[in-house]
């Protein structure tokens, strides 16, 4: 599989409140925290008062209701009721080399697998840990996940664990654990089969959950036995409910993982803000910070989260190809190019700013930059253009996107490097290929967050008598310091790394 595709996301709102607040203009979805044994008479008073109760959540003498405004401050007064508060939203956090060994032939390596050290690591011992994901599902079956351990439970709201509307649990999935199978797609961190995979699904096609969700979900995560939880998600404002059941988990000797969020700003999001949770911000292939990552004081660990190659369900990516004369280039398509292929002289089209009927029959070559990417290809289409080439003014690859505009013409993005050797080959037949695909490149922290909890998991499986609390520490102590000395609002404390946490334990003892 060559070239491939992207994805994109926001936050949430607001407040906690305790008994005896006043409530102004308060959300109607709303988390009651009862008395033990006191779930009946909080139920009968959310009936009495018209709502309705939403959620169960296990475990935590929690219910998610829905009330009439009017009615929240009565309900808060309640001897049996121990706390209100809003069922805040939370989000997935994405931001829409040739195989050797050890991976067999014909794979791609997504260049985090090495940049964490997992390459160094084998998972033979992988099946006696558990991860548990929490996302919007699972694959199953994908070519280059199918071969994984990997179950779940049906959920009423989004549906079995192993359908994923969205994509971005099957991406999350693949950064942790595809397969190394012989010339089929890439791999992932345990790329062994070996380790155990517990799906939730909190998330259908519409990309978002309650915090009550998330407890549930975090619930059953323990309950399956999970050794570790991965988190791609967030959102902006606290949950006591929330936080007490990660609180749980960590006393049970769980470990969290979730990702610091999108925002590029010091803003602290949950469930990755809370002590007993991980949190993870993103960096690029060249170890640097990515810009929209979250920097705070609560940044733990770093891992790859640009541009992260890995599995998407079947179809649900494009993928591109670029062929002129002898020469074979790796370009991104556009999102929203028709899957098409055109063959062509390619010519000059300048920046693409105005039809030119001398573009009919041939493959636009065009300097980004004056306007947008959309115009850049209708005016290329109008011209009689067969398909356009996008190239960079700016050093690197880029991704570009049509928005809602539709073409007839496949187009892709080129590096500025691509484009001055494209701008060599003028007048020769370019063969362009806008194809579907099974795997995508996406950034954000989503896409960091799931090479840290694998690399834990992956770690742990050679110590397993270590406890979480140790694990963790590891990771923090045998991460690769970047950014200012010592640990840092960007980095954390460094770009964890899967060998050098293992020879600690090894040479150290659990947690030294």
């Amino acid at each position: 599989m060559n070239t491939l595709q992207t994805a994109r996301m926001s936050l949430a709102t607001v407040l906690l409140a305790l008994s005896g607040t006043v409530f102004a203009a308060a959300p109607s979805r709303m988390i009651v925290s009862f008395q033990p044994g006191a779930a009946a008479p909080v139920k009968a008073a959310v009936l009495a008062a018209r709502g309705a109760v939403l959620l169960d959540i296990a475990g935590m003498d929690a219910i998610a209701v829905e009330l009439p405004p009017a009615a929240l401050a009565a309900l808060a007064r309640n001897p049996h009721v121990a706390y209100v508060e809003e069922d805040v939203k939370r989000y997935p956090l994405a931001l829409f080399t040739p195989s050797g060994p050890p991976y067999f032939r014909g794979q791609l390596v997504p260049y985090g697998v090495s940049m964490v050290q997992a390459d160094q690591l084998p998972d033979t011992g992988a099946a006696n840990r558990k991860l548990c994901i929490i996302d919007s599902g699972y694959d199953r079956s994908h070519e280059d996940l199918a071969a994984n351990p990997a179950a779940g439970v049906y959920d009423s709201g989004t549906g079995w664990w192993y359908t994923d509307e969205n994509h971005h649990g099957t991406h999350v999935a693949g950064t942790i654990a595809a397969v190394d199978n012989s010339l089929t797609g890439v791999v992932g961190v345990t790329a062994g089969s070996r380790l155990k995979l517990h799906i939730v699904k909190v998330f259908g096609a519409s990309g978002w959950a309650y915090s009550s969700t998330l407890a549930n979900a975090a619930r059953q995560c323990g309950d399956a036995g999970a050794n570790v939880i991965s988190m791609s998600l967030g959102g902006g404002s606290p949950s006591v409910t929330e936080r007490r059941a990660f609180d749980r988990l960590a006393r049970r000797g769980v470990l969290s993982v979730a990702a610091a969020g999108n925002g590029g700003n010091a803003a602290i999001i949950y469930p990755a803000g809370y002590p007993s949770v991980l949190m993870v911000g993103a960096l690029d292939e060249h170890r640097s910070w990515a810009s929209f990552s979250q920097y705070n004081s609560k940044v733990e660990l770093a891992a790859p989260g640009v541009m992260v190659l890995s599995t998407v369900p079947a179809a649900g990516s494009l993928q591109a190809m670029l062929r002129v004369g002898a020469t074979v280039y790796a370009p991104f398509p556009m999102a929203g190019s028709p899957a098409k292929t055109a063959s062509a002289p390619l010519a000059d089209f300048g920046t693409g700013t105005a039809i030119d009927p001398a573009m009919a029959g041939k493959i636009c070559l065009i300097a980004r930059g004056g306007v947008s990417f959309a115009a850049k290809v209708g005016n290329c289409q109008d011209s009689g253009g067969l398909g356009a080439v996008i190239y960079n003014n700016a050093p690197g690859a880029f991704e570009g996107t049509l928005g809602d505009t539709v073409t007839a013409i496949p187009s892709m993005s080129a590096s500025d490097t691509e484009g001055a050797s494209l701008r060599g080959q003028l007048g020769q037949n370019a063969t362009l290929t806008v194809s579907a695909a099974n795997y995508a490149y996406y950034s954000g922290t989503s896409m960091a967050t799931p090479h840290v909890s694998a690399v834990a998991a992956l770690v742990w499986s050679y110590f397993p008598a270590c406890t979480a609390a140790q694990i963790r520490t590891t990771l923090a102590r045998s991460a690769l310091d970047l950014g200012a000395a010592g640990r840092d609002d960007f980095y954390g404390y460094g770009l964890v790394q899967a060998r050098d946490a293992y020879e600690r334990i090894r040479a150290r003892g659990c947690g030294a």
